[in-house]
């Protein structure tokens, strides 16, 4: 019996020496680094009852205040890293490699698996560089006066009614979204494509629940009338063989080397990043006119002298792409906008592997979140955090710490989406 016993502490006895000395140095160094500071909240209830029993904003600036500009917490169910400052969430995003976006399986259902989102390296890429070239300069200007000619119909069917206006927004933007994807063929498709999203949009939210009667079950059934809507519409433009330039000509073309399927699911995912995001903005900047007479009246203003010059000049009343260049104070009204209402408060990262930052260690599989409403209110970054001041665009660093501190969407997609329909 002892000399059992004597064995079995000889051979654990091998067993680490053996480990320190030859498997150890194989051992990520990482594992050695702390964990961000901060506290996990209950077991896997974590802080979620405290981040949603109040002010999101709130919790996230006691934190902060508390543990610094990087700590960790647990939410939702998931273990999590939470960064506040520009640099950060710089490293974070930009950093595919490391870290990938995440999103709930019944999200990946609803938009389609094949979407931007969902994906990252070379596939990734070629999409960005797609949905990119889609909407530069050359790509945008010639459609300028059929956006104004939206914006225009909008305008009068608001006449003489009591309005909601982020719903009118919501119908604008997708307008304009609908224009940029399909071109001037979008007026053919656009009630059909509207019921659909619509009800696709209804169940975004809920709970999966794939039964008749559902919010969920109709919003799958809105996701197939969408995929056959924009098969037929991917069969006629083949049968016609034109060359289009909106995105979905650079997405079917040849070289691009993208399925039927992955047509769609990208058509449908950048419609609705387009959206809500966007009409948001839209509606924000509104209150903050209204709020700030002086501001609207400098906008109002720059308007007028710019109908005024092309008068002046004999140019046509329709606004074209040299006028939006010159709008140097709406711009930055936009730019004041997306910093102050911080549309997206934070969104969901996923280290793909165990990542040191800072001398601390973000381990494999946490989620990280970087907190944008916050390093968009900071004093840190920005003088007077709270008040509504376009001045301080009006130079790259006017009022600010750094240019790089305003992170009005999490996604290329979704920022692209945004800046065509301004």
């Amino acid at each position: 019996m002892e000399l059992s016993i004597m064995f079995c502490l000889f051979t654990s006895f091998l067993l680490i020496v053996l480990f320190k000395i030859f498997i150890k140095p194989f051992v990520s160094k990482t594992h050695d680094l702390p964990l961000p500071p901060g506290s996990m909240g209950w077991p896997y209830i974590g802080e979620t009852f405290q981040l949603y029993s109040q002010d999101p904003n709130v919790f996230f600036a006691s934190k902060i205040k508390r543990y610094g500009s990087m700590f960790k917490s647990h939410i939702l169910g998931c273990p999590c890293v939470m960064i506040s400052s520009p640099e950060a969430a710089k490293f974070v995003l930009n950093k595919a490699q490391l870290f990938k976006p995440t999103f709930p399986a019944s999200k990946e259902r609803m938009l389609g698996k094949q979407a931007i989102f969902f994906h990252q390296g070379e596939y990734h890429a070629n999409l960005r560089r797609l949905v990119l070239r889609s909407f530069m300069p050359e790509a945008i200007k010639n459609i300028v006066p059929d956006i104004e000619s939206i914006a225009e119909d909008c305008l009068n069917s608001c006449e003489g009614r009591l309005i909601t206006t982020f719903l009118e927004m919501k119908t604008f933007t997708f307008n304009v979204a609908l224009l940029s994807i399909f071109g001037k063929d979008e007026i053919l498709y656009r009630e059909r494509l509207k019921q659909c999203y619509y009800s696709l949009e209804k169940g975004y939210n809920s709970m999966p629940i794939n039964l008749p009667g559902t919010l969920f079950h109709k919003a799958m059934k809105a996701r197939k009338e969408l995929a056959k809507i924009l098969a037929q519409i991917i069969s006629s433009r083949r049968q016609k063989k034109q060359d289009y330039k909106d995105l979905l000509g650079s997405f079917m073309e040849e070289k691009a080397g993208l399925s039927d399927e992955q047509i769609a699911d990208n058509v449908i995912g950048v419609i609705f990043a387009a959206r809500d995001t966007t009409a948001s903005v839209l509606t924000w900047i509104v209150k903050y006119l209204g709020e700030n007479i002086s501001v609207l009246e400098a906008v109002i203003e720059e308007q007028e002298c710019i109908l005024k010059s092309k008068e002046e000049n004999g140019e046509e009343k329709g606004l074209n792409w040299e006028d939006t260049k010159k709008m140097v104070v709406t711009s930055r009204v936009i730019q004041e906008t997306l910093r102050v209402a911080s549309i997206l408060s934070f969104t969901f990262r996923e280290a793909v592997e165990d990542v040191e930052y800072q001398g601390y260690l973000i381990p494999k599989g946490w989620k990280v979140l970087p907190l944008f409403r916050n390093i968009h209110h900071s004093p840190k970054n920005f003088k007077d955090p709270e008040k509504f001041d376009p001045s301080r665009f009006e130079v790259v660093c006017g009022g600010c710490k750094k240019w790089n501190s305003v992170w009005p969407f999490c996604s290329s997609s979704k920022w692209i989406a945004h800046h065509i329909t301004f």
